[in-house]
């Protein structure tokens, strides 16, 4: 009337095959995974959350600031409340070359067409738009890494879980489905946890770094314009 409990019947009672199940039971190293890569896809999705809202504010203070400088009014004067205290990339980059352009108008003997301004400006300009994008690009590299290493962080968990299940099946001299699975799907749970933090990082890398790039060439031919321009005023002021 009683019956008896099987080998099968223990394993299954023993082992809950919910996801926080598969982690409260994994050994103590899998776990330390998992939570690795928990943390690092939660820190990936903060990171690309930052990201895409700093490009849309940068393009859209871009097409704003441009909108004014295209309009024909003074640069002094869009110097003056753009380029003094800039709060985007363009204006600090505009500021930079009229604070160059400043500095060589003022000077004493100084001649405003002198092609050593136009060098100083456009290096000014290019300093500026390196600076501007290593804040923009920061924790990209984080996001590689994520992508590039969170599939092998996950396998290395898994294989050490598969190793710990055998050596626990080898102690029960018992190789029943039923015994083998749970230490099993433990041990590749790390694994797709592994997958979910590195596929979205990859993905957000590739289309960040493509809007990365495409606004860095729109700084940088907003300076070679601008440099145009500088020696175009330098030329009528002789």
């Amino acid at each position: 009337m009683g019956g008896s409990v099987n080998a099968s019947d223990l394993g299954q009672v023993a082992h809950d095959m919910t996801l926080w199940g598969l982690f409260l039971q994994a050994d103590w190293i899998v776990k330390l995974v998992m939570l690795g890569l928990i943390v690092a896809s939660i820190w990936v999705w903060a990171v690309v959350f930052e990201k895409v809202t700093s490009l849309r504010r940068v393009n859209r203070a871009a097409d704003a600031f441009e909108e004014k400088f295209w309009s024909g009014g003074s640069l002094e004067q869009l110097f003056q409340t753009e380029g003094e205290r800039p709060t985007h990339p363009m204006a600090a980059v505009f500021g930079a070359a009229m604070r160059e352009w400043e500095r060589s108008t003022t000077r004493p003997n100084e001649i405003p067409h002198n092609a050593g301004m136009q060098t100083r400006a456009e290096r000014a300009m290019g300093v500026a738009v390196q600076r501007e994008m290593d804040g923009l690009e920061r924790w990209m590299v984080f996001l590689a890494s994520v992508g590039s290493v969170g599939p092998f962080v996950g396998l290395f968990g898994t294989v050490w879980g598969i190793m710990n299940s055998f050596s626990a099946i080898a102690g029960m001299n018992n190789t029943n489905l039923a015994v083998v699975a749970p230490g099993i799907a433990e041990a590749l749970f790390a694994t797709a946890i592994g997958l979910v933090a590195a596929i979205p990082a990859v993905l957000a890398y590739n289309k960040i770094s493509t809007d990365l790039a495409r606004f860095a060439s729109r700084l940088e031919s907003f300076s070679t314009e601008f440099a145009a321009i500088l020696s175009r005023q330098a030329e009528e002021r002789v």
